[in-house]
């Protein structure tokens, strides 16, 4: 496959991040000097509404892994692949750096970039037998208490079977991308990005025995907030977007059915990011 002419192309650029309007603005000049569309969607903070993908073949995200996260949820849905560089510190998931965008714009105009594709969930929130709220995630939801040290009851089922009732902190349910990130804070385990997988990770449970487990991203999980519960209680969508649960909220988590398409550097594999990022270098060496 050749170039790609007149391609239309979406930036979403977090201003809180370094020059991330200066470089948007470099790239779209760039763009449109090769009789491509380049559209700039800015945000400082909150992102507020979608913006709309309608035709958009490339959606370059500017700013770190959280702007990933809102550009995969908004593109995600519409199979609209993702490039994403990194003006923060910490990425994970953006790989490629400030200064690789015109490189990296090249060679995706030549098709020559390797896609990654990940898996995203699908989350619902039913009460009273009606859809209250839903949404998509890449990186996680996670249910909790709203306030400081607070245990709250939850009751866990996987396939429609009762698998336990947790008292905790609350519990995240993770991607294989969303391993690195709260995940593993929280003490569950790395799984590769590719996998189909889904991650359940109890918050500091009160039983000692209940521990993170790694479920087929087939299964559907739901999870019961308990009647008795003494602390409101809050779903947190992949650290971005919030809905207040009541007692006997169900809700509930599936492999979403469409993926986040990311672009990411051929030099660079997985394990050396977690090398890199992680700081897994073995000790000192003679």
């Amino acid at each position: 496959m050749g170039a790609m002419d007149g391609r239309r192309v979406l930036l979403i650029a977090n201003l809180l991040k370094d020059d991330a309007s200066g470089v948007a603005r470099e790239i779209a000049v760039h763009l449109k000097s090769r009789d491509h569309r380049a559209e700039i969607f800015e945000f400082a903070g909150a992102p507020g509404p979608k913006p709309s993908l309608e035709g958009v073949d490339l959606v370059i995200s500017l700013g770190g892994d959280g702007t990933v996260l809102y550009s995969a949820r908004c593109a995600g849905p519409e199979g609209v692949p993702i490039l994403p560089f990194n003006l923060g510190r910490l990425g994970f998931i953006a790989g490629f750096g400030k200064k690789d965008w015109a490189a990296a714009l090249d060679a995706w105009l030549g098709d020559r970039l390797a896609l990654s594709p990940r898996t995203m969930l699908d989350i619902s929130v039913n009460r009273g037998g009606e859809v209250l709220a839903s949404f998509g995630a890449l990186n996680d939801g996670v249910i909790s208490a709203q306030g400081i040290a607070k245990v709250i009851g939850l009751d866990i089922s996987v396939g429609g079977y009762p698998l336990s009732h947790y008292r905790s902190d609350g519990v995240i349910v993770a991607t294989p991308t969303g391993s690195t990130a709260y995940n593993l804070a929280a003490g569950g385990p790395v799984v590769h990005p590719e996998l189909d997988a889904m991650i359940l990770n109890p918050i500091c449970p009160f039983t000692l025995s209940n521990r993170p487990l790694v479920l087929p991203g087939s299964e559907r999980l739901t999870v019961l907030v308990d009647e008795e519960k003494r602390a409101a209680v809050m779903l947190t969508v992949d650290g971005q977007e919030t809905c207040d649960l009541q007692a006997g909220d169900i809700v509930t988590f599936t492999h979403a059915a469409w993926r986040a398409l990311i672009y990411s550097p051929e030099r660079i594999g997985f394990y050396e990011v977690l090398r890199d990022k992680l700081s897994w270098s073995g000790g000192p060496h003679a």
